[in-house]
């Protein structure tokens, strides 16, 4: 049996174990490795701010990332359209971070109208999220989130050889999802997985029943329902896993993931928008489209004395495709008529291995390698002729990092990586290397008190442009362009102690993330360069906050509640102060205040839970990339209610209720689209990216 590590240093673990729920936490203060393995079918979400037990997450009956992920402090998901799942850490976005599953890179630039993951939650076994780059192990400038599926071993119970599972959920608001999985053992050496998930999904409905305008108008010619959202999502995974011995496993897996229908024009857009482009143009409003992504991945593990190691190679394929034949509806623009396709594919391997050395002084040192290469296609046929276009990168890391253990109060843990990065694009082509240093002290000042400050360098080298709008054809080059690069500063506390019957755990960690050199997508370009924007370094931007979490546990009944700030604001160079200096990041959201309870019934197995995310208002402000006239946002409180009910009469069966958006709140994410901006043709653009109204969703499930 393998026994897996890495619990101490990927994730600047040792403030994570001392943030989990108390019930978890009252056992071992700071050993993530014996969190415990839950039956039921579901996903474990472990981040450096907080830890959700799985039956929490279980019961969400989620359906998109922002159901599993929006109430962990520092984490936010955008978009509410299927295409436009997009992950923020500390307000930065999705390409600023370390996005992986079962190894495989999934930092994928297809379409600025839509975000750079898609995954249906039902698929992971678990999540695992960095907040904020803490560590040498992992690249991206905000932090990394890495996605487990689900493997056979890990779902039989004793003594059993095959087994499997079906689900059969519902919302009111809007649409059905359906899974069957089949799993078991093909000898004592030999596993396989075979999952299916299929997700009917219809337009919602908006909260109140109103699709309002800016000023709290009721926008003309709809009927509260969101248009371009109706489609298919079809999530196959294949894994067959091989024990070699009691120390080795090969694991080797494919996925297939489609999402298809008749969408928007701009997922991440609101109907209001939408409407009024689409009516100025004379177009359609809904456009054939269909995302697939296909992944290969082959897995190896290895337990050896005190060495464990995994290893991934990869190959991750997505294609954007779009029907865009509308455009001949309106003569004038008939020539843009055609199918469009933009094709972005991501191979590499990544090893990385934690070995212990025992002494005068314990260590345990990680170590390890990552490389990628990404490349990018573009065509576009219509009757102007036929586009093709292309671009690549590549970027090995290497990186060690050594756990220190002092005394027992003091460990020390330094770290080293060297990126060397290579890209070939309209932008720039060119090379770029960094070396960037780690060092973090924890200081355990008693058995229930840690403190730990930490200190580590950024590096992210211009990225590739997005795929679907010409892969960078449309580019102004910019060979002077550097490399980001920064320091991310953290210092964190956790403290937890038994009151009465219970367990009262709080923490919190306070960071200062400075950016040097950030480059921005839509800067002015030169005046002798003819075009509209282009991609440079406009200045030094700097983010800083915390995150702050208090828990309690006693018996049956546990309960949470975490707070969150993010500000940022640039430094901006000289020649962009006039249009940027102070601006803040677009997708940053105001003073987040999330809380959660949950009791158990156990006599009659039955877990209900409570959650509350309240999100405070932002002021009108400089930023970048965000709308013109009205950059303001609203706040808004949203609560959800489950209730699970493990059946004793039917071993395997399980039945849950629940309500999303329980009061029906009129709001949209604040990672989203917002605001009201100008366009010459089109005039005031609301782009208000509505979330979902009152969801009232079923679910019943039958694992055998």
């Amino acid at each position: 049996m393998l026994t897996k590590r890495f619990a101490r240093s990927a994730t600047a673990a040792a403030i994570a174990a001392a943030m989990i729920s108390p019930a978890t936490y009252a056992d071992d203060a700071l050993n993530t490795d014996d969190i415990e393995r839950i039956a039921v079918w579901s996903t474990e979400v472990k981040a450096s701010s907080l830890y959700l037990k799985g039956e929490e997450i279980a019961n969400k009956q989620a359906d998109h990332i922002s159901d599993l992920l929006r109430t962990i402090p520092g984490v936010d998901v955008g978009g509410a359209h299927s295409l436009n799942q997009r992950i923020t850490i500390r307000s930065m976005d999705d390409k600023d971070l370390d996005i992986s599953i079962d190894g495989a890179k999934q930092n994928t630039y297809m379409y600025h109208h839509m975000g750079n993951l898609q995954i249906h939650a039902d698929i992971l076994k678990s999540v695992d999220i960095e907040i904020g780059s803490n560590s040498v192990i992992n690249g991206g400038l905000g932090g990394a989130v890495r996605f487990e599926t689900k493997q056979a071993r890990e779902l039989l119970l004793d003594e059993e050889h095959f087994g499997g599972r079906i689900q059969v959920s519902a919302g009111n608001n809007a649409g059905s999802n359906y899974s069957a999985t089949g799993y078991g053992l093909l000898g004592e050496q030999v596993d396989f997985l075979a999952y299916y998930n299929y997700v009917d999904r219809d337009n919602y409905e908006v909260g109140g029943g109103d699709i309002e305008d800016s000023s709290g108008d009721v926008i003309p010619g709809t009927d509260g329902e969101v248009r371009g959202l109706e489609g298919e999502l079809d999530d196959a995974l294949i894994k067959f896993g091989w024990n070699i011995d009691d120390n080795q496993r090969f694991q080797i897996s494919y996925e297939s993931y489609t999402d298809e229908g008749d969408y928007s024009y701009r997922p991440d857009m609101g109907l209001a928008t939408d409407l009024a482009i689409t009516n100025s143009l004379v177009v359609p409003l809904l456009w054939p489209t269909e995302f697939t992504r296909n992944t290969l991945t082959l897995n190896y593990e290895l337990s050896l004395g005190s060495t464990y190691l995994k290893a991934a190679i990869y190959d991750n394929k997505s294609e954007l495709w779009r029907d865009e034949t509308g455009w001949a509806e309106n003569p004038a623009y008939a020539a843009w008529a055609g199918i469009v396709t933009g094709e972005a594919n991501n191979t590499g391997a990544n090893l990385i291995a934690e070995t212990a050395f025992d002494g005068d002084l314990i260590h345990d040192i990680t170590y390890g390698f990552d490389y990628v290469r990404h490349e990018t296609d573009y065509k576009a046929a219509s009757t102007n002729g036929q586009v093709t276009a292309g671009e690549e990168a590549t970027n090995l890391a290497i990186f060690v990092q050594d756990r220190i253990t002092l005394n027992d109060q003091l460990t020390l843990i330094p770290g080293i990586r060297y990126d060397d990065y290579d890209i070939e694009a309209t932008l720039v082509d060119n090379s770029f290397s960094e070396t960037s240093l780690a060092l973090a002290l924890e200081y355990q000042i008693t058995s229930d008190l840690l403190f730990k400050l930490s200190a580590t360098e950024l590096f992210k080298g211009p990225e590739l442009a997005e795929v679907f709008v010409g892969a960078g054809s449309n580019d102004t080059p910019n060979q002077d362009i550097n490399a980001e690069t920064g320091v991310n500063y953290e210092l964190a506390f956790a403290y937890q102690t038994t009151i009465g019957d219970g367990n009262l755990s709080i923490g919190g960690t306070y960071f200062v993330t400075d950016i040097e050199e950030y480059i921005y997508d839509y800067a002015a370009p030169p005046a002798d360069s003819g075009a509209r924007y282009w991609k440079d370094n406009i200045g030094d931007m700097k983010i800083d906050g915390y995150e702050v979490y208090a828990g309690y546990s006693e018996g049956q009944f546990d309960t949470s509640i975490t707070f969150s700030q993010a500000e940022s604001e640039l430094d901006a160079f000289e020649q962009y102060i006039g249009d940027h200096d102070n601006a803040r990041l677009d997708r940053q959201q105001g003073d987040t205040i999330s809380a959660q309870a949950s009791y158990e019934l156990s006599e009659w197995n039955i877990y209900l839970n409570w959650e509350m995310l309240y999100v405070d208002d932002v002021d009108a402000g400089v930023d970048l990339d965000g709308p013109s006239l009205d950059n303001s946002k609203e706040g808004f409180t949203i609560h959800n209610i489950s209730a699970r009910w493990d059946v004793d009469a039917v071993e395997g069966l399980t039945l849950i209720v629940g309500a999303d958006n329980l009061f029906d709140e009129f709001y949209a994410s604040q990672s989203s689209r917002t605001g009201v901006s100008f366009h010459p043709r089109f005039g005031e653009l609301y782009l208000q990216d509505y979330e979902p109204g009152r969801n009232i969703k079923a679910t019943v499930s039958y694992q055998f």
